[in-house]
């Protein structure tokens, strides 16, 4: 049985496909509802503010931009002792690396979850600050979240179709339609620096 069970999404929204992990917990929650055993966070880039989430926690489940070295949209499921390894696997943001020492002091301090299970996608592009996921990896959310659910189902952690608890989620304000619709164009908003400052600029 899976306990007391933590669904979490990691990743900074800012930076393009960093932001999936988030965007999943979110779309979790838009469609399905659990017991109150069952808790969705939207850890973002917390780091160690997480750890009293895992500590009570006896499942963990977390959703998140891994760069696996596979094709773009590629999903893996790594799981327990693997996990913390691909977390680290190279560092394509500070909330990573933040996250595997999450799991290295949960696990010094005797608390971290028993059952670890990381659903990750291979990012398209991380370095568009501002803009939202890559069409290859947001088509991947809704199967993500069929593979979290089919393995929380054998773990016995039952969905029901419907609104989840967004109270441990981001403010509606920044959820994926509202962020990317929100985005200036390029026009608008110069993306490479200050126009005042280049040759030619105001």
């Amino acid at each position: 049985m899976a306990g007391r069970t933590l669904i979490l999404g990691i990743g900074n929204v800012l930076w393009a496909d960093e932001g999936f992990g988030v965007r999943c917990v979110e779309r979790l929650a838009e469609t399905h509802a659990f017991d109150a055993d069952v808790t969705l966070l939207d850890g973002g880039t917390q780091g160690l503010y997480l750890l009293p989430f895992l500590e009570q926690a006896d499942t963990l489940l977390v959703f998140d931009a891994v760069d696996y070295g596979l094709v773009p949209g590629t999903l893996k499921v790594v799981e327990d002792a693997e996990v913390p390894a691909f977390l680290g696997a190279k560092k394509m943001s500070l909330h990573q690396t933040g996250f595997q020492d999450v799991i290295a002091t949960a696990q010094l301090m005797g608390y971290c979850p028993d059952r670890l299970i990381l659903i990750g996608c291979q990012p398209q592009e991380l370095e568009d600050y501002g803009g939202g996921l890559r069409d290859i990896v947001a088509a991947q959310i809704d199967p993500s979240i069929a593979i979290a659910l089919d393995m929380l189902q054998a773990l016995g952690v039952t969905a029901r179709k419907g609104q989840g608890d967004r109270s441990n989620l981001a403010d509606p304000s920044i959820t994926r339609a509202a962020y990317e619709q929100g985005r200036p164009d390029a026009r608008t908003a110069c993306r490479t620096g200050d126009d005042r400052f280049f040759p030619g600029g105001a």
